[in-house]
């Protein structure tokens, strides 16, 4: 048994770790107030625009799977610096783009890059803190940089557009990855490597299949559902990713091992992640279209207009264990989803005469309450009960359904404002203030989906509970006294 790590070194691996993992889930964001910038200097279309988010977000999804294996054959030290030194290069080429391609294959490498290092992130994580309490002090703050990172990354991308240019956004991972990478070896530990084998099948087949599905929705906003290439990316995504379940229960070690799905909780907090990523993530994104469009905001100031929420996000940190305490980690799931509809609802009532305050930070400080609570609920749920050896497998999921929402949150909800706004490239901000109100409704259905899974969820689990006591031996013998237990 290794020797615990003193508190001083646990603290720094801590915000390494956190460090780490807040750096990549900006970089989600972090070019979201610069989008009109970017779409200025290169000649992005509005469908061609949302490939500047999603060449990052669904290479980092894809190939999160195989980044979670990598790090549990090779080391996830080892994995951890690998990717972190990756994304560091790569985090230069994007801050130096000359052109549209250069950029968003830049932002590939980024997302490949993060793919490796982010699942070693939280299995080091939970490596760290062996003890209960501990453990999960430092998952909460794990969650709420993750829920709180995309608005942290909007408002450091505003302050760098509006008094520099976008490209620091990028740039400024550069210093932060080599201090990273210095401070790793001597701060983190070392996990064993194991034997075993890489199931590429099993990682193209997730890869491509759920880019082709992504594809498919962004080709849908800009060619229409009955487009040959619209039909052809689905009928890929679905060849591909049933090819991938069939190939998981077959090969000896897959890169997703079938059995986590195995729990209904965690199963259920993968996919509501899916769905609240996918309805705040996309928000985020089009909100800073609308605050600068519509309202006439600059750069700098769409920044902070996330702070509140920002600030929301960690708060969320200090209330989540009384109010579970309190009702119990099922009802406080729904009522925190419950909270952020509502939020998300009246969000979706702006229009061109509305105003930054009252009618958009107090929805979003509403969004930030609910939100804030949910994420760090699924984090834990999303790695409850998981064996030591399906840990980095278990983190890996986790993210994957973290970034798919992402993508798959801005890819249909650009279909909703593609149509809601008719002529994309209309200036007319009545217009474009009615394609925001559908696109915000839209995210609330993500909510609306998200509520009833957690329902079905909490009933499913309490029915089996039910019955697991139904079925367990009796406390005693027929026509004895009753057992007493302590």
């Amino acid at each position: 048994m290794s020797t615990p790590a003193p508190p001083r070194a646990r603290s720094v691996a801590l915000a390494l770790i956190l460090g780490c993992q807040l750096m990549m889930v900006l970089d989600t964001s972090i070019i979201t107030t610069a989008l009109p910038h970017v779409q200025r200097d290169f000649g992005f279309t509005q469908a061609g625009l949302s490939w500047v988010q999603n060449a990052y977000v669904l290479a980092f999804g894809g190939l999160l799977l195989l980044g979670a294996r990598a790090g549990d054959l090779l080391g996830r030290r080892r994995v951890f610096v690998a990717g972190v030194a990756l994304f560091t290069v790569a985090s230069l080429a994007a801050g130096l783009a000359q052109s549209d391609e250069w950029l968003v294959i830049a932002r590939v490498g980024q997302g490949i890059a993060a793919s490796f290092a982010i699942p070693s992130t939280l299995a080091l994580l939970v490596a760290n803190y062996p003890d209960p309490a501990g453990r999960t002090r430092a998952i909460a703050l794990y969650s709420a940089v993750i829920g709180a990172g995309g608005s942290v990354g909007i408002v450091i991308g505003g302050v760098f557009t509006d008094l520099l240019s976008w490209r620091w956004g990028m740039l400024v991972n550069v210093p932060i990855g080599i201090a990273i990478v210095a401070l790793a070896f001597r701060f983190l530990p070392e996990t064993e490597r194991r034997t075993g084998t890489f199931d590429l099948a099993g990682a193209l087949t997730s890869t491509i299949g759920m880019s082709a599905l992504v594809f498919g929705f962004i080709q849908a906003a800009a060619a229409g559902w009955a487009d040959p290439v619209t039909i052809g990316s689905f009928v890929l995504a679905a060849v591909l990713l049933v090819a991938f379940v069939l190939i998981e229960r077959r090969v000896p070690q897959p890169i997703t091992p079938l059995r986590l799905f195995a729990s209904l909780e965690r199963s259920g907090a993968y996919a509501g992640r899916v769905l609240i990523v996918g309805a705040t993530f996309s928000t985020f994104y089009f909100l800073s279209q609308y605050l600068q469009g519509v309202l006439g905001l600059s750069a700098l100031q769409t920044g902070f207009a996330y702070v509140p929420i920002t600030g929301m996000f960690f708060a969320m940190v200090y209330v989540v264990r009384p109010l579970v305490n309190l009702l119990g980690r099922p009802i406080l799931l729904v009522a925190s989803l419950v909270v952020a509809l509502a939020g998300m609802i009246w969000l979706a009532q702006i229009d061109a005469g509305s105003s930054y305050f009252p009618d958009v930070v107090l929805p979003l400080l509403v969004i930030g309450v609910g939100q804030g609570i949910a994420i760090i609920l699924m984090t834990q749920a999303g790695v409850s009960d998981v064996a030591p050896q399906d840990a980095g497998a278990a983190s890996g999921l986790v993210n994957v359904a973290h970034q798919l929402g992402g993508s798959l949150g801005i890819a249909i909800l650009t279909i909703v404002f593609a149509k809601a706004a008719g002529d994309t490239d209309s200036q007319n901000p009545a217009q474009l203030a009615a394609a925001f109100h559908a696109t915000f409704t839209g995210a609330a259905v993500f909510f609306v989906l998200a509520v009833i899974l957690a329902v079905v969820v909490l009933l499913g689990s309490r029915t089996s509970a039910r019955h697991s006591a139904a079925n367990s031996p009796a406390p005693a013998v027929a026509g004895s006294a009753p057992v007493q237990r302590g």
